[in-house]
Formats: structure tokens, sequence, C-alpha cells
């Protein structure tokens, strides 16, 4: 297909991935007795209560512009309120793990449906192929993003669950650090370094499919 086309079919499935991925932290939220997100209407398909600025407008483009083979990016973090919880640490780690949980779970439904249409010709055509595609490859890499221990990411509060209060205290201190610290990664290539091989493991897995 060619670049553009391309280009807004990785968009549209970011947008959908990273919705997902933050419907999910509030849902989980509120199942375990916090309704912050919910009351803050953010339990909504509606993309305009998700976007931020960095992750939802400015990484994306960067990946976009740089010519990277998949995009990623992330969405305004959802209002969540630990005080609600009957285990503080258990339960954002709950929360925590529902984001990345729920963008492999997309991309292991895209890989049965990916496996279906190659298994009957007739269902083949480039669009959904590419879509299918995109949908494992943004889901996959935007989950073990989300897994860097690296403030705010999903990683972090999970870790955090594992530490003493002590060390917690101290990790804590990193996370208004932590955009700079992602935005080092990506302008060194480090990030690409981590993610990259994810990518071409997902590519392997697509053509054995295919």
């Amino acid at each position: 297909m060619e670049r553009i086309p391309v280009i807004l079919i990785q968009i549209a499935v970011l947008i959908f991935a990273v919705i997902v991925h933050e419907i999910c932290h509030g849902y989980v939220a509120y199942k375990l007795g916090d309704p912050t997100a919910k009351n803050a209407g953010r339990l909504t398909f509606n993309p305009l209560p998700h976007i931020d600025p960095f992750m939802s407008i400015l990484l994306p483009a960067f990946l976009i512009f740089s010519g990277a083979p998949f995009i990623i990016g992330g969405a305004k973090p959802v209002p969540v309120n630990p005080a609600y919880f009957a285990d503080h640490r258990k339960g954002m780690m709950m929360v925590s793990a529902a984001g990345s949980g729920s963008n492999f779970a997309l991309a292991a439904i895209s890989i049965g449906l990916l496996k279906l249409v190659a298994g009957i010709p007739a269902l083949i055509s480039p669009g959904l192929v590419y879509i299918l595609q995109y949908m494992i490859i943004i889901n996959v890499v935007l989950a073990v993003f989300n897994l860097l221990p690296i403030p705010p990411l999903d990683g972090s509060k999970i870790l955090t669950g594992f530490l003493p209060d002590r060390a917690v205290y101290t990790y804590q201190k990193i996370e208004p650090y932590g955009m700079w610290i992602i935005i080092i990664l990506l302008m060194f290539g480090i990030l690409r370094m981590i993610l990259m091989p994810v990518f071409y493991l997902l590519q392997q897995i697509m053509n054995f499919i295919m």
C-alpha cells in the first residue's frame, strides 16, 4: 500500500488501541471500587477526553516523519484514586497491568483473525490484512512500551508494587522527569533498540501465518 493510506491505518489503529488501554485502566479501577475515571467521563470511546499533547500528537508525529516502521503513543492517563482500593498496592498493580493486558488481548484476537483470513482466500484483501497486521504490531509494541519501568508508564506502577516503601518514595521522585527520559531515549535511538526486536519478531510471526 502507499505511504499515506498506511499512515492513516496506523493512526486509526493507534487511537483505538490507546483508548481501549485507558478505558481498561478506568474500568478495572471502577470494579475495584474507584469511580474517579467513570465520574470524569473517561470510560468512553470518544477520543477527545483521552488526547494528550505529547503522547497522542507529538510522539506519533515524530515517528511518522522520521520514517519509523510503526508508530506508538499514548493517551492522557485516566485518574485513579488508590484510596478506594482495599489493598492500595495490589489495586494499583491490577489497574496498571490492565492497560497492557488489553493491548496483548487485542493483538491475540487480531492474530486469530489474520490466521482465519489467511485460511480463506475469498476474505483476503490488502486493506484488511494491513489493518490486522498493524493491530498486532501496534498493540504489542504499545504494551511492551508501557511496561518499561519509566514513570509514569504502567511498568513503573507495577514495579512499585514490589518495592519497599522507602524505595517507592525515592523512585516516585523520578516521575516529574519521566517524559524527558522518554524523549532522551527516543532521540538517542535507545527506545528504537528496545522495540525493534519486538517488531521483527512480530513480522516473523505474521509471515508464518500468511
